[in-house]
């Protein structure tokens, strides 16, 4: 199954510009009502640039990348005032969309423009980020109170199972109830089991993806690096659209969240152009990928992913696995049969292969491994699984 990211933010912020770049789907841009059943979905094929070279060694039948889902909902903040004072939060369609994504991409404006309208009237993405947390939230108190309706009806007949996750949501209620995110509590193993089955919005991991102006998007990567980096920046000397950039990385950085700059504008425009074209005229901005590219990064990295390969005449295909996975693990993404009989992996590393130039080359080097139940895949892994299913 494709690792899925939900891209969410206010209405012409440039999420769905991002959607069409990331995917090439060509959806129809402009804002639409928050309850409405539209939503945009795009499956990206992940860039690799160690399954050419493979394919090169191998000439396989076919050549198959790991690969993202995107889905593009609503705007957010259109919400009735209404349906905000009776704190009912994101409607039940909008949720349906992203509360299984495994992370969301949370599109914050940045840039000016007088014919793209700005639904608070002015640019801050600091102030469009505390809105749509406070969006979030209140759809989580919605959920969490609901359910505790439900348990506390359950609790009366004494079950301590029952009474006891009574205490956990109210603990959950009255921090969402104070616009604190649930994940900021102390939490042992039956609030994580808990946490499981309610989907929290807030809980997901998230990335904030600025949409930023094309002619400070290279000063803008390189103030998110610098800041990543826990260096000092000087603010005095810094545009307001840049003090807003700087604002939303170290909050980012604060609370363990990824953030990348695009100009979903630019990125759209070059996906339509030849790659080599599209490439020279980054390089010219000072930018190695294309922001698309920089986004699926970051969400790997965000949700600490790794890729192994798997590589033969028939197939050289990539295959995604959380870092720290062990063989079996890996095993399993393949065939559950293959991760239930597994005997042994025969492991070489990409740079070695490469290196060596076939499987029987790193044997007689050396770097191809015979490894066990325990050992931990690792990113660029090339590995063959040996599994015996009996009867």
């Amino acid at each position: 199954m494709a690792l899925t990211i939900g891209i969410i933010g206010l209405p012409q912020s440039g999420k769905t510009s991002l959607f069409n770049a990331l995917t090439q789907a060509g959806a129809p841009i402009g804002g639409y009502a928050t309850s409405t059943v539209q939503a945009n979905v795009g499956v990206v094929q992940v860039p690799d640039a160690r399954l050419q070279p493979l394919a090169d060694i191998f000439q396989p039948k076919k050549i198959t990348p790991t690969t993202v889902e995107f889905v593009d909902v609503a705007g957010m903040g259109q919400a009735s005032q209404a349906a905000k004072e009776k704190k009912e939060g994101l409607s039940a369609e909008f949720l349906g969309h992203i509360r299984n994504a495994d992370a969301l991409a949370i599109v914050l404006r940045t840039f000016a423009n007088d014919n793209v309208t700005h639904i608070n009237e002015s640019i801050d993405p600091y102030r469009d980020l505390e809105s749509l947390n406070a969006e979030l939230m209140i759809t989580d108190l919605s959920s969490v109170e609901r359910r505790l309706e439900r348990t506390s009806r359950a609790a009366k007949s004494g079950d301590k199972k029952y009474q006891q996750e009574v205490e956990i949501l109210k603990r959950f209620k009255d921090a969402l109830e104070e616009f604190k995110l649930v994940k900021e509590l102390e939490l042992g193993q039956p609030e994580h089991t808990l946490l499981k089955e309610l989907f929290l919005l807030t809980m997901k991991p998230r990335m904030y993806v600025l949409n930023v102006s094309e002619s400070i998007l290279g000063e803008a990567n390189d103030l998110l690096d610098k800041i990543s980096a826990g260096e000092n920046v000087d603010e005095d000397t810094l545009s307001a659209e840049l003090k807003g950039i700087v604002k939303v990385a170290r909050r980012a950085k604060e609370e363990g969240s990824e953030v990348a700059a695009v100009s979903a504008s630019l990125e759209a425009e070059l996906s339509e152009l030849p790659e080599e074209d599209a490439q020279e005229y980054l390089e010219s901005l000072g930018l190695p990928k294309l922001g698309a590219d920089r986004v699926i990064q970051v969400g790997y990295r965000l949700l600490n992913l790794i890729t192994f390969l798997t590589a033969g005449e028939d197939e050289v295909r990539a295959w995604t696995v959380t870092q720290g996975a062990k063989a079996p693990e890996a095993a399993g993404k393949i065939h559950s049969d293959i991760e239930r009989g597994f005997i042994r992996a025969e492991v070489v590393h990409f740079n070695d292969f490469i290196e060596c130039g076939s499987f029987a080359a790193a044997t007689k080097k050396g770097v191809l491994r015979l490894e066990g139940k325990e050992y931990v895949v690792k990113d660029g892994d090339i590995a063959h699984f040996r599994f015996n299913v009996g009867k």
